[in-house]
Protein backbone atom coordinates (compact mmCIF):
# COMPACT_ATOMS: atom_id res chain seq x y z
CA UNK A 1 0.00 0.00 0.00
CA UNK A 2 2.86 2.35 0.79
CA UNK A 3 4.38 1.97 -2.68
CA UNK A 4 0.97 2.50 -4.25
CA UNK A 5 0.34 5.74 -2.36
CA UNK A 6 3.81 7.05 -3.27
CA UNK A 7 3.15 6.31 -6.95
CA UNK A 8 -0.26 7.93 -6.79
CA UNK A 9 1.12 10.99 -5.03
CA UNK A 10 3.72 11.35 -7.76
CA UNK A 11 1.11 10.97 -10.51
CA UNK A 12 -1.11 13.53 -8.73
CA UNK A 13 1.70 16.07 -8.75
CA UNK A 14 2.39 15.40 -12.43
CA UNK A 15 -1.31 15.83 -13.25
CA UNK A 16 -1.49 19.08 -11.31
CA UNK A 17 1.62 20.31 -13.11
CA UNK A 18 -0.02 19.55 -16.47
CA UNK A 19 -3.14 21.48 -15.45
CA UNK A 20 -1.07 24.48 -14.35
CA UNK A 21 1.06 24.44 -17.49
CA UNK A 22 -1.81 24.08 -19.96
CA UNK A 23 -3.94 26.72 -18.23
CA UNK A 24 -1.03 29.16 -17.96
CA UNK A 25 -0.03 29.05 -21.62
CA UNK A 26 -3.62 28.99 -22.89
CA UNK A 27 -4.40 32.16 -20.97
CA UNK A 28 -1.33 33.93 -22.26
CA UNK A 29 -2.14 32.91 -25.83
CA UNK A 30 -5.45 34.82 -25.74
CA UNK A 31 -5.19 38.27 -27.38
CA UNK A 32 -5.28 41.19 -24.99
CA UNK A 33 -4.36 41.26 -21.34
CA UNK A 34 -5.69 41.86 -17.83
CA UNK A 35 -5.52 45.62 -18.35
CA UNK A 36 -7.34 45.65 -21.70
CA UNK A 37 -10.49 47.72 -21.31
CA UNK A 38 -13.23 49.09 -23.57
CA UNK A 39 -11.87 52.50 -22.69
CA UNK A 40 -8.18 52.10 -23.27
CA UNK A 41 -5.74 53.11 -20.56
CA UNK A 42 -2.83 55.39 -21.43
CA UNK A 43 0.23 53.40 -22.61
CA UNK A 44 2.28 54.74 -19.68
CA UNK A 45 -0.26 53.36 -17.19
CA UNK A 46 -0.32 49.93 -18.87
CA UNK A 47 3.46 49.87 -18.93
CA UNK A 48 3.61 50.71 -15.21
CA UNK A 49 1.03 48.02 -14.37
CA UNK A 50 2.87 45.41 -16.41
CA UNK A 51 6.07 46.29 -14.61
CA UNK A 52 4.36 46.17 -11.19
CA UNK A 53 2.95 42.69 -11.78
CA UNK A 54 6.03 41.46 -13.72
CA UNK A 55 3.99 40.92 -16.88
CA UNK A 56 6.80 42.47 -18.90
CA UNK A 57 9.10 39.61 -17.91
CA UNK A 58 9.77 36.85 -20.45
CA UNK A 59 6.97 34.29 -20.51
CA UNK A 60 9.20 31.45 -19.30
CA UNK A 61 10.20 33.51 -16.26
CA UNK A 62 6.57 34.29 -15.45
CA UNK A 63 5.81 30.57 -15.76
CA UNK A 64 8.57 29.44 -13.39
CA UNK A 65 7.74 32.24 -10.95
CA UNK A 66 4.14 31.03 -10.89
CA UNK A 67 5.22 27.43 -10.30
CA UNK A 68 7.38 28.62 -7.42
CA UNK A 69 4.38 30.48 -5.99
CA UNK A 70 2.15 27.38 -6.21
CA UNK A 71 4.72 25.35 -4.30
CA UNK A 72 4.79 27.98 -1.54
CA UNK A 73 0.97 28.42 -1.63
CA UNK A 74 1.33 31.94 -2.98
CA UNK A 75 -1.03 32.32 -5.96
CA UNK A 76 -0.23 35.97 -6.45
CA UNK A 77 -2.34 39.14 -6.31
CA UNK A 78 -5.49 39.83 -8.25
CA UNK A 79 -4.86 42.10 -11.22
CA UNK A 80 -8.31 43.68 -10.94
CA UNK A 81 -9.02 43.82 -7.19
CA UNK A 82 -6.22 45.98 -5.89
CA UNK A 83 -4.41 44.72 -2.80
CA UNK A 84 -6.25 41.37 -2.74
CA UNK A 85 -4.39 38.05 -2.83
CA UNK A 86 -5.83 35.07 -4.71
CA UNK A 87 -5.34 32.79 -1.70
CA UNK A 88 -7.42 35.22 0.35
CA UNK A 89 -10.22 35.11 -2.24
CA UNK A 90 -10.23 31.31 -2.12
CA UNK A 91 -10.17 31.38 1.68
CA UNK A 92 -13.17 33.72 1.70
CA UNK A 93 -15.12 32.12 -1.15
CA UNK A 94 -14.60 28.39 -0.58
CA UNK A 95 -16.53 28.18 2.74
CA UNK A 96 -19.67 29.48 0.99
CA UNK A 97 -19.24 27.03 -1.86
CA UNK A 98 -18.35 24.16 0.47
CA UNK A 99 -21.32 24.76 2.78
CA UNK A 100 -23.75 24.87 -0.12
CA UNK A 101 -22.04 22.01 -1.95
CA UNK A 102 -21.82 19.86 1.17
CA UNK A 103 -25.58 20.04 1.64
CA UNK A 104 -26.15 19.25 -2.03
CA UNK A 105 -23.79 16.25 -1.91
CA UNK A 106 -25.50 15.00 1.26
CA UNK A 107 -28.89 15.13 -0.46
CA UNK A 108 -27.52 13.24 -3.45
CA UNK A 109 -26.13 10.46 -1.23
CA UNK A 110 -29.07 10.23 1.18
CA UNK A 111 -31.76 10.22 -1.52
CA UNK A 112 -30.09 9.03 -4.72
CA UNK A 113 -28.73 5.67 -3.54
CA UNK A 114 -31.83 4.44 -1.63
CA UNK A 115 -34.23 5.59 -4.36
CA UNK A 116 -32.12 3.83 -6.99
CA UNK A 117 -32.14 0.62 -4.95
CA UNK A 118 -35.91 0.77 -4.41
CA UNK A 119 -36.46 1.41 -8.11
CA UNK A 120 -34.39 -1.65 -9.02
CA UNK A 121 -36.17 -3.86 -6.50
CA UNK A 122 -39.55 -2.64 -7.78
CA UNK A 123 -38.64 -2.99 -11.45
CA UNK A 124 -41.49 -2.27 -13.89
CA UNK A 125 -43.75 -1.08 -11.08
CA UNK A 126 -45.39 2.33 -10.83
CA UNK A 127 -42.61 3.38 -8.41
CA UNK A 128 -39.97 2.39 -10.95
CA UNK A 129 -41.71 4.34 -13.71
CA UNK A 130 -42.00 7.47 -11.55
CA UNK A 131 -38.33 7.29 -10.53
CA UNK A 132 -37.27 6.78 -14.16
CA UNK A 133 -39.30 9.78 -15.34
CA UNK A 134 -37.94 12.03 -12.56
CA UNK A 135 -34.38 10.86 -13.21
CA UNK A 136 -34.71 11.48 -16.95
CA UNK A 137 -36.02 15.00 -16.35
CA UNK A 138 -33.23 15.64 -13.84
CA UNK A 139 -30.53 14.62 -16.29
CA UNK A 140 -32.08 16.55 -19.19
CA UNK A 141 -32.74 19.87 -17.41
CA UNK A 142 -29.63 21.99 -16.66
CA UNK A 143 -29.09 23.35 -13.16
CA UNK A 144 -29.30 26.98 -14.26
CA UNK A 145 -32.80 26.34 -15.65
CA UNK A 146 -33.84 24.86 -12.29
CA UNK A 147 -32.38 27.90 -10.54
CA UNK A 148 -34.14 30.36 -12.84
CA UNK A 149 -37.53 28.65 -12.54
CA UNK A 150 -37.12 28.39 -8.76
CA UNK A 151 -36.40 32.11 -8.41
CA UNK A 152 -39.27 33.04 -10.72
CA UNK A 153 -41.89 30.93 -8.89
CA UNK A 154 -40.87 30.87 -5.24
CA UNK A 155 -39.12 34.22 -4.95
CA UNK A 156 -40.60 36.53 -7.57
CA UNK A 157 -44.20 35.28 -7.67
CA UNK A 158 -44.81 33.75 -4.23
CA UNK A 159 -42.19 35.71 -2.22
CA UNK A 160 -41.53 32.65 -0.04
CA UNK A 161 -37.73 32.64 -0.24
CA UNK A 162 -34.96 35.18 -0.88
CA UNK A 163 -33.69 35.37 -4.42
CA UNK A 164 -29.99 35.78 -3.60
CA UNK A 165 -27.35 35.33 -0.90
CA UNK A 166 -26.97 32.77 1.89
CA UNK A 167 -28.30 34.63 4.92
CA UNK A 168 -30.80 32.13 6.40
CA UNK A 169 -31.84 28.50 5.98
CA UNK A 170 -34.43 29.42 3.35
CA UNK A 171 -31.76 30.95 1.13
CA UNK A 172 -30.00 27.57 0.89
CA UNK A 173 -32.98 25.77 -0.64
CA UNK A 174 -32.66 27.15 -4.17
CA UNK A 175 -28.88 26.83 -4.62
CA UNK A 176 -28.80 23.35 -3.05
CA UNK A 177 -31.72 22.19 -5.20
CA UNK A 178 -30.14 23.54 -8.39
CA UNK A 179 -26.73 22.09 -7.51
CA UNK A 180 -28.00 18.62 -6.58
CA UNK A 181 -30.67 18.25 -9.28
CA UNK A 182 -28.53 16.68 -12.02
CA UNK A 183 -26.31 14.59 -9.73
CA UNK A 184 -29.30 13.26 -7.78
CA UNK A 185 -31.00 12.14 -10.99
CA UNK A 186 -27.79 10.63 -12.35
CA UNK A 187 -27.05 8.69 -9.14
CA UNK A 188 -30.63 7.38 -9.05
CA UNK A 189 -30.34 6.07 -12.61
CA UNK A 190 -26.84 4.71 -12.14
CA UNK A 191 -27.76 2.97 -8.88
CA UNK A 192 -30.85 1.43 -10.45
CA UNK A 193 -29.05 0.07 -13.51
CA UNK A 194 -26.08 -1.17 -11.46
CA UNK A 195 -28.35 -2.87 -8.94
CA UNK A 196 -30.38 -4.56 -11.69
CA UNK A 197 -27.21 -5.87 -13.28
CA UNK A 198 -25.96 -7.31 -9.99
CA UNK A 199 -29.34 -8.80 -9.06
CA UNK A 200 -29.25 -10.77 -12.30
CA UNK A 201 -25.84 -12.30 -11.51
CA UNK A 202 -25.43 -16.03 -10.85
CA UNK A 203 -24.12 -15.63 -7.31
CA UNK A 204 -27.26 -13.69 -6.31
CA UNK A 205 -29.50 -16.44 -7.71
CA UNK A 206 -27.40 -18.99 -5.84
CA UNK A 207 -27.71 -17.04 -2.58
CA UNK A 208 -31.46 -16.89 -2.97
CA UNK A 209 -31.64 -20.60 -3.82
CA UNK A 210 -29.83 -21.36 -0.56
CA UNK A 211 -32.62 -19.62 1.33
CA UNK A 212 -30.57 -16.65 2.51
CA UNK A 213 -32.96 -13.91 3.72
CA UNK A 214 -33.66 -11.27 1.07
CA UNK A 215 -32.34 -8.29 3.13
CA UNK A 216 -28.98 -10.07 3.52
CA UNK A 217 -28.90 -10.89 -0.20
CA UNK A 218 -29.57 -7.24 -1.06
CA UNK A 219 -27.44 -5.39 1.46
CA UNK A 220 -24.58 -7.83 2.06
CA UNK A 221 -24.07 -9.49 -1.31
CA UNK A 222 -25.59 -7.25 -3.99
CA UNK A 223 -25.09 -3.72 -2.68
CA UNK A 224 -21.32 -3.81 -2.16
CA UNK A 225 -20.82 -4.68 -5.83
CA UNK A 226 -23.60 -2.48 -7.20
CA UNK A 227 -22.32 0.61 -5.37
CA UNK A 228 -18.82 0.54 -6.92
CA UNK A 229 -19.86 2.54 -10.05
CA UNK A 230 -21.56 5.03 -7.72
CA UNK A 231 -18.33 5.52 -5.75
CA UNK A 232 -16.49 6.13 -9.03
CA UNK A 233 -18.90 8.93 -9.91
CA UNK A 234 -19.34 10.38 -6.42
CA UNK A 235 -15.67 11.28 -5.88
CA UNK A 236 -15.31 13.84 -8.70
CA UNK A 237 -18.96 14.85 -8.20
CA UNK A 238 -18.33 15.89 -4.60
CA UNK A 239 -15.24 17.84 -5.63
CA UNK A 240 -17.25 19.66 -8.31
CA UNK A 241 -20.17 20.39 -5.99
CA UNK A 242 -17.92 21.58 -3.15
CA UNK A 243 -16.38 24.24 -5.37
CA UNK A 244 -19.88 25.33 -6.32
CA UNK A 245 -21.37 25.64 -9.76
CA UNK A 246 -19.98 28.78 -11.34
CA UNK A 247 -23.30 29.57 -13.02
CA UNK A 248 -25.49 28.72 -10.00
CA UNK A 249 -23.45 30.94 -7.69
CA UNK A 250 -23.69 33.77 -10.19
CA UNK A 251 -27.49 33.39 -10.48
CA UNK A 252 -28.00 33.44 -6.71
CA UNK A 253 -25.31 36.11 -6.13
CA UNK A 254 -23.39 33.87 -3.73
CA UNK A 255 -19.87 35.14 -2.94
CA UNK A 256 -18.26 31.74 -3.49
CA UNK A 257 -15.48 30.53 -5.76
CA UNK A 258 -17.82 30.40 -8.74
CA UNK A 259 -18.43 34.13 -8.52
CA UNK A 260 -14.71 34.89 -8.57
CA UNK A 261 -14.10 32.46 -11.44
CA UNK A 262 -16.82 33.95 -13.66
CA UNK A 263 -15.67 37.50 -12.94
CA UNK A 264 -12.03 36.59 -13.56
CA UNK A 265 -12.90 35.28 -17.03
CA UNK A 266 -14.67 38.49 -17.98
CA UNK A 267 -11.97 40.69 -16.45
CA UNK A 268 -9.06 38.58 -17.74
CA UNK A 269 -7.83 38.40 -14.18
CA UNK A 270 -5.17 35.77 -14.90
CA UNK A 271 -4.11 35.01 -11.35
CA UNK A 272 -7.66 34.55 -10.03
CA UNK A 273 -8.57 32.34 -12.99
CA UNK A 274 -5.40 30.31 -12.53
CA UNK A 275 -5.83 30.06 -8.77
CA UNK A 276 -9.44 28.83 -8.88
CA UNK A 277 -8.58 26.35 -11.66
CA UNK A 278 -5.61 24.93 -9.76
CA UNK A 279 -7.62 24.69 -6.55
CA UNK A 280 -10.45 22.86 -8.30
CA UNK A 281 -8.00 20.51 -10.05
CA UNK A 282 -6.35 19.69 -6.72
CA UNK A 283 -9.75 18.86 -5.19
CA UNK A 284 -10.63 16.55 -8.07
CA UNK A 285 -7.28 14.77 -7.88
CA UNK A 286 -7.65 14.21 -4.12
CA UNK A 287 -11.24 13.03 -4.63
CA UNK A 288 -10.12 10.44 -7.19
CA UNK A 289 -7.47 9.11 -4.78
CA UNK A 290 -10.11 8.94 -2.03
CA UNK A 291 -12.34 6.93 -4.38
CA UNK A 292 -9.54 4.45 -5.03
CA UNK A 293 -9.05 3.97 -1.30
CA UNK A 294 -12.81 3.63 -0.79
CA UNK A 295 -12.90 0.72 -3.24
CA UNK A 296 -10.93 -1.44 -0.84
CA UNK A 297 -13.24 -0.54 2.06
CA UNK A 298 -16.35 -1.49 0.10
CA UNK A 299 -14.92 -4.65 -1.43
CA UNK A 300 -11.88 -6.22 0.30
CA UNK A 301 -11.19 -8.26 -2.85
CA UNK A 302 -9.92 -5.07 -4.49
CA UNK A 303 -6.26 -4.65 -3.57
CA UNK A 304 -3.78 -1.86 -4.07
CA UNK A 305 -1.31 -2.55 -6.83
CA UNK A 306 2.34 -2.25 -5.84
Amino acid sequence: MGNYLVKRLFSMLITLWFVITITFFLMHSIPGGPFTREKELPPQVIEALNEKYHLDDPLYKQYFDYLKGVVTFDLGPSFVMTGVEVTELIRKGFPYSARMGGLAALIVLILGIPIGIISALKQNSIIDYIVTIIATIGVAVPGFVVATVYIYIFSSKLSLVPSFGLDGWKSYIGPVLALSFFSLAFVMRLMRSSMLEVLGADYIRTARAKGIPEPIVIFKHALKNAIIPIITYIGPMIAAILTGSFVIEKIFAIPGMGKYFVESVGNRDYTVLMGTTVFYAALVIVAILTVDVAYTLVDPRIKFGD
